[in-house]
Order: C-alpha cells, then sequence, then structure tokens
C-alpha cells in the first residue's frame, strides 16, 4: 500500500485502523494481536488513539496486544490524542467535562498513553479538540518539550476550523515547529470542511487530513435517510461496475481528492478492511466523483 508522507520521519497508511471501540470488541490480547498482525501484513500500519476511549482503557488494551509481537512497534505508526477530559474514577482530576490543553496535562496525558501503549514515542500526538481556553504558547511550549525528549516525532490536530488552526500553527512555526495533520469528520455524506473551505485552506499549508466516522457513523447506509438514499443510488451502480462493495466506492472517492485524505476505520472485521483495501486499486472518474458528490449536496454544482 502507498503511503503518505506525514513529515521528514513520519508516513501513514493510506488507510488508518482505529481503536475507539476497541474496549467494546471484548478481544483477548491473543485476538487483537492476531488482527493486528493481519493488518499490518495488508499494509494498515497506521493506528489511531486517544486517551479518553474506553473510558481511558483502549490504549492499555491495545498496548497488552503488542506485548505480544513487540517487533510489529517498528512497523507501526502509532496516533494518540489528548485535551479532552471526561469524568472517570480510573484518572485523578476527571471530575467533569472540559477541555484542558495545559503545559501539565499534555505532558502527563502523553507519558500516560506511552505506559498504556507500552511504546517508547508516539509518531504522532494530536490535540483532540480545540478549546476556547487555548493558549497556544502553553500547547507549543508542550510540544518542544515532547519533541526534544523523543517522545512525539509529529504533530497535529483534530476537529480544528480554520481559525482555531491558524491561531496555534502561527504560534508553532515561529518555533519552527509545524502542524503535520487535521483530523475532521468528512465523508460523503458529511462535505462540511469541503464547503466551508478548511479542506482547502489545509491543503494550502501541506497538512494531511485524516477522515473520522468516513461512513458516517454508518449513517450513508441508513437508505430511510433521505440523503443517504441520494448517494447509495449513484455507489450501488458504481460497484459492479468496479466488482467492488460501496465501502470499496467510497474508499476510492476519498482517494481521489488530491488533499490525501486517510480515512480512519473503526472496524474489527477483517473483510471490511480488505473491501477498503480493494477500494484503493481503483480509480472512479471525475464525472463519477461529481455525482456522488452533487447527490450529497442534493442539488446541482453552478
Amino acid at each position: 500500500m502507498d503511503k503518505v508522507k506525514i513529515n521528514q520521519y513520519v508516513s501513514f497508511s493510506k488507510v488508518i485502523q482505529g481503536f475507539w471501540r476497541a474496549q467494546d470488541w471484548q478481544w483477548t490480547p491473543q485476538q487483537l494481536n492476531r488482527y493486528l498482525n493481519e493488518l499490518v501484513e495488508r499494509g494498515i500500519t497506521t493506528m489511531d488513539h486517544a486517551d479518553i476511549y474506553g473510558d481511558y482503557s483502549c490504549e492499555g488494551v491495545f498496548g497488552e496486544a503488542l506485548k505480544l509481537s513487540p517487533q510489529l512497534r517498528e512497523e507501526m505508526e502509532i496516533v494518540s490524542k489528548c485535551g479532552i477530559v471526561l469524568p472517570s474514577h480510573r484518572i485523578q482530576g476527571a471530575d467533569g467535562h472540559r477541555y484542558n490543553h495545559s503545559k501539565k496535562h499534555i505532558q502527563q496525558s502523553v507519558e500516560r498513553s506511552l505506559k498504556e501503549l507500552q511504546v517508547d514515542y508516539l509518531d504522532t500526538l494530536l490535540i483532540h479538540r480545540p478549546s476556547p481556553l487555548m493558549d497556544p504558547q502553553e500547547v507549543t511550549e508542550a510540544l518542544k518539550i515532547l519533541v526534544t525528549e523523543g517522545k512525539v516525532k509529529s504533530f497535529g490536530v483534530s476537529n480544528f476550523n480554520k481559525s482555531q488552526y491558524d491561531l496555534l500553527n502561527q504560534c508553532l512555526v515561529c518555533d519552527k515547529l509545524h502542524i503535520t495533520l487535521n483530523q475532521l469528520e468528512v465523508s460523503p455524506y458529511t462535505l462540511d470542511i469541503i464547503e466551508d473551505g478548511t479542506m482547502n485552506h489545509m491543503l494550502k499549508d501541506d497538512v494531511k487530513i485524516m477522515s473520522w466516522s468516513p461512513m458516517a457513523g454508518g449513517k450513508l447506509f441508513d437508505l430511510e435517510d433521505e440523503k443517504a438514499a441520494r448517494i447509495m443510488t449513484v455507489i450501488s451502480p458504481l460497484t459492479q461496475k468496479y466488482n467492488v462493495t460501496a465501502n470499496g466506492i467510497v474508499m476510492a472517492w476519498f482517494n481521489k481528492h488530491p488533499a490525501a485524505i486517510m480515512p480512519v476505520l473503526g472496524t474489527h472485521q477483517i473483510d471490511r478492511i480488505d473491501e477498503a483495501i480493494a477500494g484503493l486499486k481503483i480509480t472512479i472518474t471525475d464525472q463519477e466523483w461529481f455525482d456522488i458528490y452533487t447527490a450529497s449536496l442534493g442539488h446541482d454544482i453552478p
């Protein structure tokens, strides 16, 4: 599988495995380890985490599985996020729902993620959501320390719009750092970041896009949803033309975009992964891309 270059140290697989619901899979470390090996064998090497996933437990689940095949670490790119606080008895000070972008919290969150994942460094750290209390200088100071200590190889954000990105990146570049990634919600069903210019703004600065909820949380396949039904009316004939599933057509739709959008899949079914990979091997036409796009918009382009 082709790789997407993030910076001089890190490249990602075009499809990313997400672990938001890993706790719900109720797998043994051995079962998850087998899945990790299957992913890497297929070229899916980038693993997406966050400190809060599964009530702060999913990173630990992953770490126990990775420990069974420690050699896999050098074949993987591990992403984690911090900045959201959720109420939990598992974490000291997690007594409410808020954002915390303080230097101390970022450093502590990374230290905990490294311990839970049982690794020495993160390939990428993302600030999970923007905060009205974010001090960009404090975030920059935390990142400088983490980079100097070798604990973070690249840095990005998640769910940041244009102005939020600019605020933080302007501070970072003053210290010769750079936001390399923005993880955003985008799919054939959810076009907001394309329509509001955020996608173009990221492309201008060579910021790569990770797509969370690339299938719109399953809504894309709900034919009782009028918008989804319009989109699937376009996608269905394409599955026959290209001999792939609807998942494969969605992957091809992402892959067509020049922003190198990398979908984060939350599945734990290897056949769904294979469907996604098959989609990367086809190239839909410009017209087919726009047919899906306008079906989502609900009207023709000007």
